[in-house]
């Protein structure tokens, strides 16, 4: 059962499928199906309901992806055909596993998820935390369902994800942003638009996908583009600047998302 398919719950299904999931297992609740949900619903001939109808049995999984502000008007409905094999699969963003269990049965499995953008290119990370109930198999159900769309991270403790979120379901805003200030920069250096957006996303995304392939980390990487007196160490040189550097700037961002992930969720 996939509640929600709007971006998100499109990019899953989509990953579902290309890995051989049988089309006659998924059952889609959405009222409103549209776009690439509604092509691969065509295509493929899955069940699709605009309200939650009756179903033959309890379903093995239910991937909740509605928006967090329709939670409460949904859930209950879900809830009612979850049986005691039931794992309920959240992507939902600031709604916590005790938002779920209480309206579940007692010891009825709940796994809380984080996915990121690049799911919808099937290059994402997502952090996941499972609450006491979850069985072994049930853990590795959903890591097959959250690993179509990138790869997955358990954390051990559900205070962890708004620590997730800020660095990976942020994550990519922080990137993007990266691209614009060194457009903005070539262009101070007296590059044209067009020229430097374009160095810009290029050297973004290919640096990106170099640190992907390489399996080198990030700072072995840095080290290797820099020559010692050269033009990356100038530049470097004020990016690591003690006190006021790249470094502290990030960290600083990441604990006020993560900060504000907490507010969010009480």
């Amino acid at each position: 059962m996939l509640a929600g398919a709007g971006k998100m719950g499109a990019a899953m299904l989509a990953g579902w499928l290309e890995r051989g999931l049988d089309p006659a297992t998924v059952v889609i609740q959405e009222p409103h199906l549209s776009g690439a949900a509604l092509e691969l619903a065509q295509k493929y001939r899955i069940t699709s309901q605009p309200v939650l109808g009756a179903q033959s049995s309890p379903p093995a999984v239910i991937v909740v992806a509605t928006k967090p502000q329709v939670m409460d008007d949904v859930f209950p409905a879900l809830a009612k055909i979850a049986g005691p094999q039931t794992v309920v699969l959240s992507i939902a963003a600031g709604k916590t596993i005790a938002s779920f269990e209480k309206h579940l049965a007692p010891g009825i499995a709940v796994v809380r998820a984080m996915p990121n953008t690049p799911a919808a290119i099937g290059r994402g990370i997502t952090g996941a935390v499972a609450n006491a109930h979850t069985t072994p198999d049930q853990k590795a159900n959903c890591e097959a369902l959250l690993g179509a769309v990138g790869d997955v991270v358990w954390v051990p403790d559900e205070g962890l994800i708004d620590a997730v979120t800020a660095v990976s379901g942020s994550g990519p805003a922080y990137v993007f942003l990266l691209a614009e200030a060194l457009a903005d920069a070539g262009v101070a250096a007296g590059l044209d638009t067009a020229t430097a957006k374009r160095l810009a996303c290029a050297t973004v995304s290919g640096a990106g996908e170099l640190l992907h392939q390489s399996k080198i980390d990030p700072a072995t990487l840095r080290q290797n583009v820099t020559s010692p007196g050269g033009t990356t160490a100038a530049a470097l040189g004020v990016l690591m600047r003690d006190g006021g550097g790249l470094k502290e700037l990030m960290t600083e961002a990441v604990l006020a998302a993560q900060k504000r992930g907490r507010e969010l969720g009480r």
